[in-house]
């Protein structure tokens, strides 16, 4: 199976590297994926496959050093790979992999089983949840909540100028929200103002809805009362206000990037990270990034702002209804020494089951 990757684009010049920088670049790489652990001169000469001295090793490695493709951390003699190296390595050096038949079968019938709830949110859930278990990092899921269709909405009063919205939506998901009421507003409004609604929702999305609720409304003003008009404009407003609500962001699997911690920043970063996920910045920014490309999408440590502060990659795909339309996206977070080689194929094949079952 090829995927369809988009990454960034390699620096110039790299790829006039000769065979044995490139050899010597690749199990540096490849070293620090297995181990998180610098590799010194000593140990690549032993290990590449060919003869070559420390001393010729080191002087490849400080052409490597001066490209920016390796660094020296602290006073260690190894060397470990920038994020521009990462970069080059993804783009130009690495294999991707195909999906094993065992995968394949895992991420088909687990997803499939949440599918038979006929809940979006299980879907969405147990797709994280599958990433996080088969690459031991955090599995994350974005979808955009305006894509469920609606299926009845009430209004509950409360307090004299308070009640209750309460959305319910075709797979079974039961939303709440409070809002403010006219003054005076008698209950016979509120009872009217849930009939017009449901007469012109059901099935409906809720950007469908709203437009199609501003064109009832204009027909039919001078039926509805005065107060029931601002009832439903208010309704409206609860459900369809701000960036934050149009989001759902699902993650599994926190405790996976606690694994393998090397060092004391290896714990800040991390807690940067949980800091970043619960805040949900820039998760908006995260999903646009993933709709202006097919496939998979690639970002090392800085690339994605999301989680730039704690050196993070991240691997997505987005995945599509059943008119093809980009409704959310799937994907794994974790450390940059991920395997990527396995994750990329793993989280294409899940991008790809999602939608058929959320579009069945």
């Amino acid at each position: 199976m090829s995927q369809d990757v988009t990454t960034g684009t390699s620096p110039a010049g790299l790829a006039q590297l000769n065979e044995r920088s490139r050899e010597i670049f690749r199990q540096i790489v490849e070293s620090y994926l297995a181990t998180g652990e610098p590799v010194g001169s000593r140990n690549l000469s032993r290990i590449i496959p060919m003869t070559l001295s420390p001393a010729s090793v080191r002087n490849v490695m400080a052409d490597l050093e001066q490209l920016g493709l390796i660094y020296a951390p602290h006073t260690s003699a190894g060397r470990l790979p920038t994020e521009r190296g990462l970069r080059f390595f993804v783009d130009a050096l690495m294999q991707v992999g195909d999906l094993g038949e065992t995968d394949r079968r895992a991420i088909e019938s687990q997803v499939a089983a949440a599918g038979s709830a006929k809940s979006v949110e299980a879907v969405l859930t147990e797709a994280s949840a599958l990433l996080s278990g088969l690459t031991r990092a955090a599995g994350v899921v974005l979808a955009t909540k305006q894509n469920l269709r609606l299926k009845h909405i009430e209004f509950v009063r409360l307090e004299p100028e308070r009640a209750l919205a309460v959305l319910v939506s075709e797979d079974g998901n039961v939303e709440n929200r409070i809002f403010t009421l006219p003054a005076g507003l008698p209950t016979s409004a509120l009872i009217e103002a849930s009939n017009f609604l449901n007469a012109h929702v059901r099935g409906r999305t809720l950007a469908e809805a709203k437009a199609e609720l501003e064109r009832a409304l204009e027909e039919s003003r001078a039926e509805v009362d005065q107060l029931t008009q601002k009832i439903i404009a208010a309704g409206l407003a609860t459900w369809s206000g701000g960036e934050r609500d149009e989001r759902q962001l699902i993650v599994r699997g926190h405790a996976n990037l606690l694994d393998d911690l090397h060092a004391l920043e290896d714990l800040e970063r991390v807690r940067l990270l949980l800091d970043d996920l619960e805040t949900k910045r820039g998760v908006v920014d995260l999903l646009g990034r993933a709709e202006v490309a097919d496939g998979v999408r690639i970002f090392i440590g800085s690339e994605n702002k999301l989680f730039s502060l704690s050196g993070s990659s991240t691997i997505i795909a987005p995945y599509r209804d059943s008119s093809g339309r980009i409704i959310g996206i799937v994907g794994v977070i974790g450390p940059t020494r991920l395997n990527y080689a396995r994750i990329i194929p793993m989280v294409d094949y899940t991008a790809r089951v999602v939608g058929k079952v959320l579009g069945s």
